[in-house]
């Protein structure tokens, strides 16, 4: 839920414009602040072992259907096309899927750091991405 909520934050302040396309809604304080909670919660339950692995079915579906749709609202503000954004939130939620999990996974395993220290530096950087993406779109 990463994407989705930075997507949604950029909407609001006015880093995507996405005002009067398909996607307005995303700039709404409602939905600024449940998919906000929504990635927190996320982030914080991920942290437990009371989710499955982000590469079984149910997770990567989740993922492509919330990377897909955030490409999509991306590349509408952009006026490139939702189709163009789609494919290309794709491609990043899967990158983002696969090679977080095994950078995780390298990292952890040849590393004296456990798996909660890594798996906050890890959002961290997705965060990071993820905001650097946004804005250099709306910019």
């Amino acid at each position: 839920m990463t994407a989705p909520a930075v997507v949604s934050w950029a909407a609001y302040v006015g880093w995507l414009n996405v005002a009067t396309g398909p996607f307005w809604f995303t700039a709404s304080i409602p939905v600024v602040v449940l998919l906000t909670a929504w990635a927190l919660f996320e982030l914080v339950i991920d942290k437990t072992s009371k989710i499955g692995n982000r590469t079984e079915l149910f997770g990567l579906i989740f993922r492509i259907v919330t990377s897909s749709l955030s490409g999509a609202v991306i590349s509408s503000a952009a006026g490139i096309g939702a189709v163009m954004g789609m494919s290309a939130g794709l491609v990043g939620g899967m990158l983002g899927t696969y090679g977080g999990y095994n950078l995780r996974k390298v990292c952890v395993r040849n590393t004296s750091f456990g798996d909660l220290p890594v798996a906050c530096v890890e959002d961290t950087v997705a965060i990071c991405l993820g905001v650097t993406c946004v804005y250099f779109v709306g910019h």
